[in-house]
């Protein structure tokens, strides 16, 4: 596994906002798993739709997996401070190579349809 790419600009990558539920699995060391639906990706992390809120102190042990158009996402994330009761940010810590190109090649699809232009960014949105 390798760890995400340090950003080489403090320019936020581009997000993808999923029109269509996307349905993702949180698997947690002890073996358990919990349903979730990706609202909102990009290539340092995303927005996934819970029925409860994690605590964000699970650390780095949580695994997320989703399939999207380019192919199936496999990697380690870190839960974030949920932003209400059944959404929650999360950052990826890490993800091999392939998953890391399936990823870049979806999100990097919606940058090149808006012409480069970095998507419009929310201040104070964690994701």
């Amino acid at each position: 596994m390798l760890s995400p790419p340090l950003l080489q600009s403090r320019r936020r990558p581009a997000r993808l906002h999923l029109a269509d539920p996307t349905p993702a699995v949180v698997r947690f060391k002890n073996g358990s798993c919990l349903p979730a639906n990706l609202q909102v990706l990009s290539v340092t992390g995303g927005l996934l739709r819970l029925s409860k809120p994690l605590p964000s102190d699970l650390g780095p042990d949580v695994k997320l997996m989703f399939l999207i158009r380019t192919g199936l996402v496999r990697g380690s994330a870190e839960m974030l401070q949920p932003m209400s009761w059944d959404l929650q940010p999360f950052r990826f810590v890490t993800l091999d190579k392939d998953d890391r190109r399936r990823l870049s090649a979806a999100v990097g699809s919606v940058a090149s349809v808006n012409g480069g232009e970095p998507p419009r960014v929310e201040p104070g949105r964690a994701w």
